[in-house]
């Protein structure tokens, strides 16, 4: 049976940073992926991801500034530019749940440099929007866009690069703890000194015969792709991209990569399991997605082209998980709570610390393994 210093069971985004990172760390390093990789099934597919320092927690400003860092010491080992900086508007109305100042006392409380700005002040600079006098808007110069799918394969690229072994159609049947952890696969059984689960949806099926279950709700999401009348007026840095933090909430993203702008509603609660699910937009959800869009900001000739799915693995509160288990030491979760994207290099070089280490410097005190299933609302 081969032996690794580290297992990392999921290699989306989340487990490809974590493979890199504990590489760079000089351990022996195994990666297992269930299906192909870069597949569809999951949430670190397709092109564009917001990365931004607008948040109302000061923990998450904090760990996405270290991501910043993260960012480019990635782009500087793989000759690759994956973040373009767009700048980003958050739009806060007076309904929103979380109210403006949270997010003004978070970005403060971490000397990022933003703006507060009135809705005129927003229609004169970008008059593609149309926005009500009561929203307050946060203008963060800092946001960005980086590329889902070629972000996930440079960390991979850089973790083989660097000795790690990475399996894809390795489907992870069982894991044991004990003098380390003992790994049950389709192709297989492997030991590591500790196991990094980010596994996302599939997580309770690892952990819940180890006593453990973490509370998630499972949805598959979807984003449309639209085609402007004028392109010109949505392309960076013209256009930024832009958080509508209602009541519901939606996104959206200046041109990036081919001739469109992109769209969605998140956390929209369409709820499947993995196996449930279907790969098949909601109609409904594209039509209110399109509503929506007209209203906030009108583009009469503006046309859909297509819609694509993914899944969303929401925690309580919609906390990051990063933290061993209580009992189980050597036993890692990592999961995004469907907004770990943008802390991606960081995410994972934290999984890679506590698991080489034994500790990080990061605050990670929030992140711990959840006992609750309320207020899932938060973003």
């Amino acid at each position: 049976m081969e032996s690794f210093d580290i297992a990392i069971v999921g290699l989306g985004v989340l487990g490809s940073a974590a493979a890199y990172q504990a590489s760079l760390k000089g351990a022996k390093v195994l990666g297992l992926e269930q299906f192909e990789f870069g597949h569809v099934k999951g949430a670190s597919h397709d092109t564009s991801r917001i990365v931004r320092k607008a948040n109302s927690e000061p923990e998450y400003v904090s760990l996405v500034k270290s991501a910043y860092k993260d960012w480019a010491e990635l782009e500087k080992l793989t000759g690759q530019k994956l973040l373009t900086n767009t700048g980003g508007l958050t739009f806060l109305p007076k309904d929103a749940p979380i109210p403006a100042d949270n997010y003004i006392k978070s970005l403060k409380a971490n000397d990022v440099p933003h703006e507060v700005l009135s809705s005129q002040e927003v229609k004169k600079r970008w008059p593609q929007f149309d926005i009500p006098d009561t929203v307050k808007s946060i203008y963060d110069p800092d946001s960005g866009v980086v590329h889902a799918a070629k972000t996930v394969a440079a960390m991979q690229h850089l973790a083989r690069f660097k000795g790690a072994v990475l399996k894809e159609h390795t489907r992870v049947d069982r894991i044991i703890p004990g003098n380390g952890v003992t790994i049950q696969t389709s192709n297989g059984t492997f030991h590591a000194k500790k196991v990094i689960l980010t596994t996302d949806a599939w997580t309770n099926k690892l952990i819940e015969p180890l006593g453990v279950h973490i509370p998630l709700r499972i949805s598959q999401e979807q984003i449309t792709y639209f085609k402007p009348t004028e392109l010109a007026d949505f392309e960076a840095p013209k256009f930024p991209l832009w958080i509508w933090a209602g009541p519901q909430n939606y996104y959206g993203f200046p041109c990036y990569g081919e001739p469109t702008i992109k769209a969605g509603h998140d956390c929209a609660n369409n709820f499947m399991t993995p196996e449930e699910r279907t790969f098949v937009h909601s109609p409904r959800l594209a039509g209110e997605l399109v509503e929506f869009m007209q209203s906030f900001m009108p583009d009469k000739g503006r046309e859909p082209l297509r819609t694509i799915t993914c899944q969303y693995s929401v925690t309580p509160e919609r906390r990051f998980v990063i933290s061993p288990l209580d009992k189980h030491r050597d036993v890692i979760i990592g999961l995004g709570a469907a907004h770990g994207f943008k802390f991606a290099p960081a995410f994972g070089r934290v999984l890679a610390e506590l698991a080489v280490d034994g500790k990080t410097n990061e605050d990670i005190s929030k992140y711990g393994i959840p006992k609750s299933t309320e207020g899932q609302s938060k973003l």
